[in-house]
């Protein structure tokens, strides 16, 4: 099994590197290529001058496979300049507490989708995954007609059996142990709370792609019982988030090891969709307010004061996205990492 997914992929091993939307690192992203792996770079919020300058940082320091990913977020919600103006100031002990003015509405909060799509595949990456859909058929065709790998994102059985009809080709099945977003799209990420260990025997059975298992591996105990289970490879993020190649701050680097099984909570407060992260300070607040605008808005909106914060490495005032298994990420480097994963995976005959 392992062999059928790394052959596809152009890669040593099927390890892939968890895309990090706001959190991917070039460096970070490439080295994992480098080891064997897939590297794996989010995409969230770039404009397409953006895309084509991250591929391009990556290509300079690999000529390997790498993956770039996109959110499948559809329209904007109709927020009125009144409602905005109200969410803002639901936010405002954040903005004061860091000297910081209201920020202004922008004139959008994301670029659109086929404004990316159509950076990424002038790009021309080897692979590009998908989170919150089906990627469109069109898509997939030009993504194919070029030899890149199309990879989507499943929380339940159902959206894997749509993803396989949808022409991908391999899925990855993330249980509800991963860190950050829930990824769901069928049904609400609270109706779709799969663990890993019930979801990927039963995703595999339902499917022809080969399957990554994602959620709550961070070590070679976990590749392997991904294995068992029928995966052909596994994604992990967590613990590679935790070291010092990654984009995260170093308050976010240290509160993953440090964060016990049960630390981490479900909240759609700092995004406005539904994430796995450590409680802090703000996450507590603005759940106590209970004024959350819809995403992507409540998402721009944190995310001025979230970049302040790391600046000034004010932890409590961050998006510390970490993974149940996070105290099992235990090495500060990624190649020590990549080779405790590595360990676990199954060695062909």
């Amino acid at each position: 099994m392992s062999g059928e997914l790394a052959t596809m992929l152009g890669v040593d091993l099927p390890i892939l590197l968890g895309p990090f939307g706001g959190l991917s690192s070039v460096g970070l992203t490439a080295q994992v290529s480098e080891l064997g792996g897939l590297g794996g770079y989010g995409l969230y919020g770039y404009d397409a001058d953006r895309i084509a300058q991250a591929v391009a940082a990556i290509r300079a320091k690999t000529a390997r496979p790498f993956s770039v990913n996109l959110w499948l977020t559809g329209d904007e919600p109709p927020v009125t300049d009144e409602e905005f103006a109200d969410y803002a100031e639901a936010l405002r002990p954040f903005f004061d507490e860091l000297d910081l003015d209201i920020p202004s509405r922008p004139a959008r909060f994301l670029p659109t989708f086929e404004e990316q799509i159509e950076a990424v595949l002038a790009a021309g990456p080897a692979v590009i995954s998908f989170v919150f859909g089906v990627p469109p058929t069109d898509v997939v065709e030009r993504a194919h007609a070029q030899g890149a790998i199309v990879i989507g994102t499943a929380t339940t059985v159902a959206e894997a059996v749509a993803l396989d009809f949808g022409g991908v080709d391999a899925i990855v099945a993330t249980g509800m142990e991963a860190a950050g977003h829930r990824v769901s799209f069928l049904r609400t990420p609270e109706e779709s709370l799969v663990g890993t260990f019930a979801l990927i025997p039963q995703v595999t059975d339902a499917v022809r792609v080969p399957v990554a298992a994602a959620g709550g591996i961070a070590d070679r105990r976990g590749v392997r019982a991904a294995f068992a289970l029928g995966a052909s490879g596994v994604q992990v993020g967590t613990a590679f988030l935790a070291t010092r190649q990654s984009a995260a701050t170093d308050a976010h680097r240290r509160a993953i090891p440090d964060a016990a099984a049960d630390a981490s909570v479900l909240t759609r407060a700092m995004s406005g969709r539904l994430a796995r992260g450590l409680p802090n300070r703000a996450i507590r607040t603005i759940e106590a307010e209970g004024v959350v605008a819809p995403f992507p808005v409540q998402n721009w909106l944190t995310g001025q004061f979230r970049a302040e914060a790391a600046r000034q490495g004010i932890g409590e005032l961050q998006s510390l996205w970490l993974g149940q298994a996070a105290s099992l990420a235990r090495f500060s480097d990624a190649r020590e990492v990549f080779e405790e994963l590595a360990a676990g995976v199954p060695r062909e005959d």
